[in-house]
């Protein structure tokens, strides 16, 4: 009886220290008890203010079921650190939200998006990867009416070769260099530059189509993609990877040497790996290998150990590719660098 009596204290003192240690696991020590959103605000950065993980914030947060869409933080929302059968939540009390007449710009209706929209907004339904084989089997524009050279908005083009479609609407995408695996060299697939957008006037070898409009203004040999009906959002649920995984970033947007907070990056992972958007991985800095010079006669090397450096976010996943927002950098950050579960 005695012993039964010590194990249920034992149970109790657990149970009771359970909470306290995912508090202290949680929290940030100098967190505050509440917190009133602001425009221009992120969900990540909020949960900053009161995690030490940002991206953790789905295992803290308290649904409201009084406030509709309580998953959608607005300016003026009150967010509270509340403690519920002893365990941390984040708990939101709606403010007064002032409306007024206007023009809806955004999908988003207003709400705090959970990454920073403009980092990632060119990249949610551009630019594209193409799978290896993909691109030599799609149309391409051969030549320009009216003797034109390059094609613009306005301007018609003729395309080898859509014989017959249901589709209308094409997206004109110019295939770029390949995605390789970081470590084998695999090729994973080749990135498709975003073009512009077209409709097709009339099928045949060659068809016609009509440009549309342009970013970049259109070749011969540029490729036509039909048009995807992909819905585009910025509110992700951070979550860690299923099962464990390892890979590389393979390549980065807008022409910059180190990777830092906000860069775009592309990892030889995807969604047959098991990433699908709002993954959160770790960056961990690859080690060099160096010489050892100790003994100067000597040849051996020593692989320098990997040193974690950040941690990014996915925002859209291919088969065998993802693009990933880099959200927290502490070191400088290079193509080959490894991406771990966090």
């Amino acid at each position: 009886m005695l012993n039964v009596r010590k194990s249920l204290i034992m149970l109790l003192c657990c149970a009771l220290a359970m909470p306290l240690a995912l508090a202290e696991d949680l929290l940030r020590a100098n967190h505050p008890s509440r917190y009133t959103v602001v425009k221009g605000d992120t969900l990540w950065d909020i949960s900053g203010r009161f995690l030490r993980s940002p991206w953790r914030w789905p295992e803290i947060w308290h649904v409201n079921p009084a406030i509709a869409n309580p998953h959608l933080i607005y300016p003026g929302d009150v967010l509270e650190l509340v403690y519920i059968d002893g365990k941390p939540q984040l708990r939101m009390r709606r403010g007064t939200l002032k409306l007024s007449p206007t023009v809806r710009s955004t999908p988003w209706d207003g709400a705090i998006p959970t990454i920073p929209v403009d980092a990632i907004a060119p990249f949610l339904t551009r630019p594209y990867v193409i799978d290896a084989g993909a691109a030599d089997q799609l149309p391409y524009i051969v030549d320009f009416a009216d003797e034109h050279i390059l094609g613009g908005a306005g301007q018609k083009a003729y395309v080898r070769s859509i014989e017959q479609s249901d589709q209308l609407k094409f997206e004109i995408v110019r295939p770029g260099g390949p995605y390789k695996d970081g470590e084998t060299g695999e090729i994973l697939g080749y990135e498709a530059k975003y073009i512009g957008t077209s409709q097709l006037q009339r099928t045949g070898d060659p068809a016609t189509i009509f440009i549309n409009s342009t970013d970049l203004e259109s070749i011969i040999g540029d490729r036509l993609m039909v048009a995807g009906e992909e819905k585009t959002t910025a509110n992700f649920m951070p979550h860690a990877p299923a099962m464990p995984v390892e890979g590389t970033i393979i390549s980065l947007f807008n022409g910059v040497d180190q990777i830092g907070q906000y860069n775009v990056v592309v990892i030889d992972r995807g969604l047959n790996d098991g990433l699908d958007p709002g993954t959160v991985l770790r960056i961990d800095q690859r080690g060099e290998t160096i010489r050892d010079v100790v003994t100067p006669d000597s040849r051996d090397t020593v692989k320098l150990p990997d040193e974690e450096a950040g941690l990014l976010m996915v925002f859209r996943s291919f088969d065998r590719v993802s693009f990933g927002l880099v959200m927290h950098a502490s070191k400088a950050m290079h193509i080959g660098d490894k991406v771990r579960k966090p």
